[in-house]
């Protein structure tokens, strides 16, 4: 366990087994379609390549870099799109893929945002739900784990640009962010 972890909450070996149990359900319900697979960097970008490469079914991949914390540990509540979709979504199944949902503020306008782009549907994975701290409406469609309100690091996510490469997810210590 790193040094400036509490805690694991998450193992690695409990993370592949959900996001493969998830994949599974997505490639059911999307049996006979080809969605266009959205992640959203870079916090996803480790769930997103475990996840498309348990689909069988056929994706289109794509990216999008957007941000409402800044350097902090709580959301801005200001969405700012960094690096655009290159995809059409109008008349597309979209699937967008995100490490964490907290207060929902970047999900909920992406959801939207895509839906007035003429997104046939649109659709949240997220490996972590953060439910307790939600604020704007929205839910996942599918999640691989509900999680405690708690700073989370590893497996994507990060503080301050650090800890992502962490095989698991870990509670960062209150001293190094306070």
């Amino acid at each position: 366990m790193h040094i400036d972890c509490e805690r694991i909450m998450l193992t690695e070996e409990q993370i592949k087994e959900r996001v493969v149990e998830v994949a599974k359900q997505v490639d059911k319900d999307f049996h006979g379609k080809e969605p266009l697979v959205v992640g959203i960097l870079k916090g996803s970008i480790i769930f997103y390549g475990d996840f498309i490469r348990c689909l069988h079914i056929p994706i289109t991949l794509d990216f999008m870099v957007v941000s409402s914390y800044g350097a902090g540990t709580v959301s801005s509540g200001n969405l700012k799109i960094k690096k655009d979709v290159e995809s059409d979504v109008k008349g597309k199944d979209v699937i967008i893929i995100e490490d964490i949902i907290d207060s929902g503020f970047t999900l909920a306008n992406l959801k939207q945002l895509f839906v007035e782009r003429g997104a046939k549907t649109v659709t949240i994975i997220t490996l972590l739900d953060k439910y307790e701290r939600r604020t704007a409406d929205v839910k996942p469609d599918y999640n691989c784990f509900k999680i405690e309100d708690e700073f989370v690091i590893g497996y994507g996510l990060d503080y301050n640009e650090r800890y992502r490469m962490l095989p698991y997810i870990g509670i960062l210590k209150r001293s190094v962010y306070e």
